[in-house]
């Protein structure tokens, strides 16, 4: 009889879901609504429900699913219970335990953070493979991180392994981060982040620029303006992968691990971003891991229901 495993990504909008085979061959993905209305409490009925039935189109019978494999946009601890996701409207809750009663035909389910998440779906069937640990990194709106070490996601005892977005990094920042500290890595190496640094750049320094005559500008302009040659577009970039190469030289001595996975919007900048990043890594670094490798993510999207239908699969 041949296994399945389920892949569940909630975002704080959409529900991604996918339906896997043991060997990672993605047979199906679909999305439903992320109701989080009354604080949340539709969403993991909904997933049951979604699960049912797609299980049900295809002939599939409950004894044919491994498992499911739950992320969630906040921290979870190794006992499944996630500590507040505030897009969601949830407190406290053990996901398992929620699912088991809903969903009781398939017992085994896990849950975990969607980074950590996303890490471990890299490093089984993305910009990882081949490796035995991997640290992800997504520069998008905002900057996160996974953790996953021979195999297994690392949670923490908390929950907040690899949140590298809210590690200080230039302490003597005045502006407050999302998070309420100062100086975190989000605010110079997020979308967000770097075009906030480029500003105050631009406005610190009259050296021409096409950059200037951009309105409103985007992460996406520096980046491109900086392939393209512009000057302060590759000071901007440059000091964006100095801050990112010193943190992951942090990381790379807590964790060492055999690989840096860089993915999410700013990854698009590719090598100009990469070879920087390396460089100062390399700088920083303790020497034994001065040369670990960073590759680009591979899977998009689907990052997240790979690493939870892996999850269940081991």
């Amino acid at each position: 009889m041949e296994k399945y495993a389920l892949g569940v990504d909630i975002g704080g909008t959409t529900v991604k879901l996918g339906l896997f085979l043991a060997d990672g061959t993605l047979c199906e993905k679909w999305e439903i609504p992320t109701r989080t209305e009354d604080q949340g409490c539709h969403i993991l009925p909904d997933v049951a429900a979604s699960i049912r039935a797609a299980l049900e189109r295809r002939g599939i019978a409950p004894a044919q699913a491994a498992g499911i494999g739950i992320g969630v946009p906040g921290p979870v601890d190794g006992q499944n219970t996630v500590f507040k996701c505030v897009n969601l409207g949830w407190g406290v809750l053990n996901v398992k335990e929620e699912m088991n009663r809903l969903l009781p035909e398939i017992p085994r389910v896990r849950a975990a953070n969607d980074a950590n998440a996303a890490a471990l779906g890299e490093l089984w069937k993305g910009g990882g493979m081949g490796y035995h640990s991997a640290v992800m990194v997504t520069l998008g709106t905002g900057v996160g991180g996974g953790v996953a070490l021979d195999g297994q996601i690392v949670a923490g005892a908390h929950g907040g392994a690899g949140e590298i977005g809210h590690m200080t990094v230039e302490p003597l920042e005045t502006v407050p981060c999302s998070c309420g500290k100062r100086g975190c890595l989000e605010q110079y190496a997020s979308a967000n982040g770097i075009v906030r640094m480029g500003r105050q750049m631009l406005a610190d320094c009259a050296a021409p620029s096409a950059l200037r005559q951009i309105e409103p500008l985007t992460a996406r302009d520096i980046c491109d303006q900086a392939r393209a040659g512009d000057g302060m577009a590759l000071r901007i970039l440059d000091r964006c992968a100095g801050y990112l190469g010193r943190a992951l030289s942090y990381v790379s001595c807590v964790i060492d691990p055999d690989v840096f996975v860089i993915g999410g919007g700013m990854s698009r900048a590719g090598d100009i971003l990469l070879s920087a990043m390396k460089a100062y890594h390399k700088k920083y670094a303790f020497h034994v891991s001065a040369d670990t490798p960073m590759t680009l993510a591979r899977l998009g999207n689907d990052a997240g229901i790979c690493g939870c239908a892996r999850m269940v699969l081991r």
